[in-house]
């Protein structure tokens, strides 16, 4: 991926990111799987954020992507994964609990692709992928 540029800004932000459902449930399979890819997709849009590459496996996902500077590593995930629950919930109400509104766990993985090569990630996430997929047979990437 070459440099993007913003106003005055030219920059290369890219992360990798792992996040979970609450209690680590094993949910995210049919037709929930494909909403949360197209409702993280959509989001990723809206905030102008690339999806390089990611994976929604059967209880956690995998995104590489690349966050424009002029938003923190904290807030994206925030509004991520805020929105996403509010959008799950609004196609999947069976979902939600009158006592428990989080859907996500509190926590995430991130760690700044540089170090390593872009290629290392795709390979790590294509390979979690498809460990997942020989589990439940059935992971599928964003």
């Amino acid at each position: 991926m070459d440099n993007k540029s913003l106003s005055h800004v030219r920059w290369k932000c890219q992360y990798h990111i792992v996040f979970i459902p609450k209690y680590r449930k094993k949910i995210l399979y049919g037709k929930l799987k494909a909403d949360v890819r197209d409702i993280i997709s959509t989001l990723c849009r809206y905030k102008d954020v690339e999806i390089i590459d990611g994976a929604v496996c059967e209880d956690h996902i995998h995104l590489s992507v690349a966050i424009p500077p002029k938003y923190s590593i904290s807030k994206f995930m925030g509004y991520l994964k805020g929105k996403s629950t509010l959008m799950i919930y609004d196609r999947h109400p069976e979902l939600q609990s009158k006592w428990d509104k989080a859907f996500w766990a509190r926590g995430y993985y991130v760690s700044t692709i540089g170090n390593i090569t872009e290629d290392a990630i795709k390979k790590y996430i294509k390979e979690q992928a498809e460990e997942s997929r020989r589990e439940d047979s059935g992971s599928t990437a964003l």
